[in-house]
């Protein structure tokens, strides 16, 4: 379902068009997804960083906030090395995979109600994808209410707060995180410790424990 090549969204096409020129070298397009194709932990993200996964066409990479996140996943499990450098850097994700909630850079990265909306179909189908009572982690809000509106569930019944655990249709279960953005670990509304209470369960949801 997920389309390199879309450009449904007029303001997000003609950025990135921009960002191509600025930036010949970067991957300046939708970026699909990445990970175990048979995840049973789907990590959710707003959208990719201007010189992050925007640039290396792969989520989370080369970015601040891949650096916590990339830590955490080696830490409980879930790829085979600490770091996320580059898209050819050889990382392989186990049994997690890693979207965002918008596929394209955004301007100053906040993605307007409309982007996320036709973006939602993409969302749809990759937790359409995963096996019964799978994982689904989302980092920070507009990722939260993403899933809950790919589930064409109610938003005022899963109320989005750091570490709350939701039940959702098929035994799949939402798991709530603050995004590991630069902005909230330097101000420390996320910390080292709180991110890895989320992946810690989500660790234990998995592995039936």
């Amino acid at each position: 379902m997920f389309d390199i090549d879309c450009r449904q969204c007029p303001r997000l096409a003609e950025f990135l068009d921009q960002v191509k020129q600025q930036y010949p070298n970067y991957h300046a397009r939708p970026v699909a997804p990445f990970g175990d194709e048979k995840a049973r932990v789907l990590i959710v993200g707003l959208a990719p960083g201007m010189h992050g996964a925007n640039a290396s066409g792969r989520p989370f990479t080369g970015d601040f906030a891949g650096i916590l996140l990339y830590e955490t996943l080696y830490k409980y499990g879930f790829s085979n090395q600490p770091e996320s450098t580059a898209a050819d850097d050889n990382l392989r994700l186990i049994n997690c995979r890693i979207t965002n909630a918008v596929k394209c850079l955004p301007p100053q990265n906040k993605p307007v109600g409309s982007e996320i909306n036709s973006c939602n179909k993409y969302l749809s189908c990759e937790i359409n994808d995963l096996h019964d009572n799978s994982v689904v982690v989302v980092l920070g809000s507009i990722a939260h209410n993403a899933v809950v509106k790919a589930l064409s569930l109610k938003q005022s019944d899963y109320k989005f707060g750091h570490n709350n655990l939701h039940q959702l249709p098929r035994g799949l279960q939402l798991l709530d995180s603050y995004h590991c953005s630069r902005y909230n670990t330097q101000t420390r509304r996320l910390t080292e410790a709180m991110f890895h209470q989320v992946f810690e369960r989500a660790r234990s949801l998995i592995d039936g424990v």
